[in-house]
């Protein structure tokens, strides 16, 4: 247990989790670093238990209790403890959640990896707002979809509120980042998928009408919240499917329509 200062915080061995409400800092330093935060015991537990490694925990002591098994394989990760003024001062946002860990990330599997098994799978079209990819993610994990693929623009499913958001289930729900489209529709027709894309078009198939007969093997695409999908992401489709929406609403917000999709769509 390292005892915070209640000065020097500029401590080198504090940098991961300085300044976390600076999102665009935040964007470029903690995958550059390869590190991303953990934010709870019961997120930090899910983290251990994906096989992920901490690196350093910030806490209040009154949570030692809770993190010290989890942490017991791992006896030189540091652990500073401070109280909630200084724990404030030093990250920019009360910590409310009790304990936040800084993770080593793990290296992100080849897309091949993560089709290979499976029957469902949600691709996230430059999706960026973080708390959508996180609700995404615990959508997925709920609906017993398979894995998530996101394209290079997407917002970074290991960002803190998408971890928070997803209540860890970015940590369980196997996911990688695809290449650009050019590449990526071949990839995913080669693995046997039928591409989806979920969009507002007068040609647009029912969702009800996906269900009644699904394919073995579906990919839904879905785009981000104000453009909605690419040209590119709509020329890779196989086709294109709308949710019926009623009382003059055109549409979902992009997770709502993610659950909505993946509980007509689920392997029965």
């Amino acid at each position: 247990m390292l005892p915070l200062p209640e000065s020097g915080l500029d401590d080198p061995a504090l940098d991961d989790f300085v300044r976390l409400t600076d999102v665009a800092l935040r964007r470029r330093l903690e995958p550059a670093g390869g590190l991303y935060l953990a934010e709870s015991t019961k997120v930090i537990a899910r983290a251990l238990a994906a096989g992920h490694v901490p690196r350093a925990v910030l806490t209040r002591a009154e949570w030692l209790p809770q993190l010290e098994p989890l942490l017991e394989q791992y006896p030189d990760v540091p652990v500073h403890v401070g109280e909630d003024d200084v724990l404030t001062r030093l990250t920019g946002f009360h910590l409310h959640r009790g304990a936040l860990a800084s993770m080593h990330r793990p290296p992100l599997p080849s897309v091949e990896t993560v089709l290979a098994d499976a029957r469902r799978v949600v691709v996230l079209e430059d999706v960026v707002d973080h708390t959508n990819v996180g609700a995404i993610f615990r959508s997925v994990a709920a609906l017993d979809a398979d894995a998530v693929l996101v394209t290079p623009r997407c917002a970074d499913p290991l960002y803190r509120r998408s971890v928070r958001v997803s209540m860890g289930a970015v940590l369980q729900v196997p996911w990688t980042r695809l290449p650009e489209w050019r590449e990526a529709g071949p990839l995913l027709a080669a693995a046997g998928f039928r591409i989806a894309a979920l969009a507002l078009s007068d040609d647009a198939t029912d969702l009800d009408d996906l269900a009644a007969d699904p394919p073995e093997r579906l990919a839904l695409v879905l785009g981000t919240e104000g453009d909605g999908l690419s040209r590119a992401a709509l020329r890779n489709a196989d086709l294109v499917v709308r949710i019926p929406m009623a009382h003059g609403v055109d549409s979902l917000n992009v997770a709502a329509a993610a659950a909505v999709a993946l509980w007509a769509t689920r392997v029965r």
